[in-house]
């Protein structure tokens, strides 16, 4: 008689945790395919550049014409009028990638948003059961997970509810003194 050995199922479905990794190591790949990509080296950056980099594209073309039309500028150390018009064309096509990009990041927000919100309905609709179930005395097991919900809750369990302290009354004012008439004679 043979012996058969059971092989114990484990889940070979990669985890939430392991498909986020690797959708971050694609991300961090395509900036290997993106030409002309900078990491800014401070915060700021950005917005210190940003003064030079809203000039009218008219006015870069003007420039670049000027530039290729003038040995005198190029002589002077001027930029190349086809690199600057390479330039001008990346910053007008990648702008719409840069677009996507914000708009994928804000999809997976909000997907994350939607996933972390059906859990927090799914776990505060059980909690409101369990609280109700917790009251019986069949079910009264579940009184002190209840109380471990509520700690991680954050919530504060209720007092009976104090009488407000009654208002000061205010005394009635006191009658102004009467001066007596003055007689003159």
């Amino acid at each position: 008689m043979t012996q058969v050995t059971e092989v114990p199922v484990t889940n070979t479905q990669p985890s939430y945790l392991d498909t986020a990794q690797e959708r971050v190591d694609e991300i961090r790949a395509m900036r290997e395919k993106i030409p002309n990509f900078v990491i800014p080296s401070s915060k700021d950056e950005r917005k210190r550049l940003s003064v030079a980099a809203s000039v009218p594209p008219q006015f870069v073309e003007q420039v670049a014409m000027t530039i290729k039309n003038s040995a005198k500028l190029v002589a002077a150390g001027a930029a190349d009028a086809d690199r600057i018009r390479d330039l001008m064309n990346y910053g007008e096509a990648y702008d719409a990638v840069a677009d996507e990009f914000e708009a994928m990041a804000g999809f997976v927000r909000h997907s994350v948003t939607v996933a972390k919100n059906t859990a927090g309905n799914y776990a505060l609709t059980t909690y409101a059961l369990a609280q109700r179930l917790a009251k019986r005395p069949e079910t009264a097991d579940l009184a002190p997970h209840v109380d471990n919900m509520r700690i991680a809750l954050g919530k504060k369990s209720r007092k009976a509810k104090a009488q407000p302290a009654p208002a000061p009354e205010t005394p009635a004012p006191a009658p102004a003194p009467v001066t007596p008439p003055s007689s003159t004679k």
